[in-house]
């Protein structure tokens, strides 16, 4: 795709695999700002190459507010204090990882726990007196 060309809705969410519902959502906040003739919408270079920034810091696990202040602040404040912004956004995000890393490895740790407990009472059930008994 060459620098002034335009995809449609329907091919924009193809590429990022998103729903209708959700391209609209991101045009609502105004995330996303597509070029409209009519009802069709159509979407450039920028737009293409926000929503790879959306979908990213997305998947990163920020919110939508977040990213949406992040993208205000290049178009204000240029590519420099968007850097800076995007380092502190970061290391505020890698926390919040590193807790829920934290909670995760905790919560297998007491399933495994729990899992093994069980097996051994389920053991104990088969090796009966009773059982044998009835064998």
């Amino acid at each position: 795709m060459g620098d002034g060309e335009f995809i449609s809705f329907k091919d924009m969410c193809a590429k990022f695999d998103v729903t209708p519902r959700t391209l609209r959502y991101y045009e609502y906040i105004e995330l996303l700002s597509p070029r409209k003739e009519g009802r069709a919408r159509y979407y450039g270079p920028r737009e293409i190459a926000r929503m790879k920034l959306i979908l990213r810091g997305r998947r990163f696990g920020f919110s939508l507010e977040d990213i949406r202040q992040w993208l205000t602040i290049y178009g204000e404040k240029g590519t420099r204090e968007q850097y800076r912004i995007w380092i502190e956004l970061a290391d505020r995000q890698l926390d919040v990882l590193r807790q829920q890393q934290a909670e995760l490895e905790t919560s297998i740790t007491d399933l495994r726990a729990l899992r093994d407990e069980t097996e051994v009472l389920l053991g104990r059930m088969d090796d009966s007196p009773a059982r044998l008994a009835r064998s």
